[in-house]
């Protein structure tokens, strides 16, 4: 992707985005330096490394069916590239939550959700384009969606009442 589609791409992302808390800040290009899981990554900002979660979506655990095969997917498309990152707000934990550009310009929450490794998470995002790839994703029974019965990640951590 050329910079001016880039710049075209940050300005529209700037004119039709909500507006954001003031804590978080404009969207920033930086190499990706480590990937932590599948929704998870860290960006070199302003000469140091912050984390950053991917909005909108939710990959299975490490240890969970499908983990490992996120972490590889979101490793083999970012790690090692500068990206794009459109920050929306910072989560409980202090990651900077916000959508990941590839170099190429596409969504990384949306190619994890057409590769069947990630559900759209519902509760923290209207993104619709996410339900159409997720459906598109169960009904070719791609990554998770081959198990009869994928266990969504948010169930696995909460602790289970024996």
């Amino acid at each position: 992707m050329t910079c001016r589609a880039l710049l075209s791409v940050l300005f529209s992302l700037l004119l039709f985005s909500p507006p954001v808390e003031s804590a978080v800040s404009f969207p920033f290009t930086g190499k990706v330096v480590a990937v932590l899981d599948g929704d998870t990554i860290e960006v070199l900002h302003h000469g140091k490394s912050e984390r950053i979660r991917l909005k909108g979506v939710d990959t299975p655990e490490k240890k969970q069916a499908f983990g490992q095969k996120a972490k590889q997917l979101t490793s083999s498309l970012v790690f090692g590239k500068t990206v794009v990152v459109v920050p929306t707000q910072k989560d409980r934990y202090k990651r900077t939550v916000g959508d990941v550009f590839l170099p190429n310009g596409i969504n990384l929450s949306y190619e994890l959700v057409r590769a069947g490794l990630a559900w759209w998470y519902r509760k923290y995002s209207d993104d619709v384009v996410l339900g159409v790839l997720e459906l598109e994703a169960q009904l070719a029974r791609r990554g998770l969606w081959a198990d009869p019965q994928p266990v969504p990640p948010w169930e696995y951590r909460r602790p289970r009442k024996e």
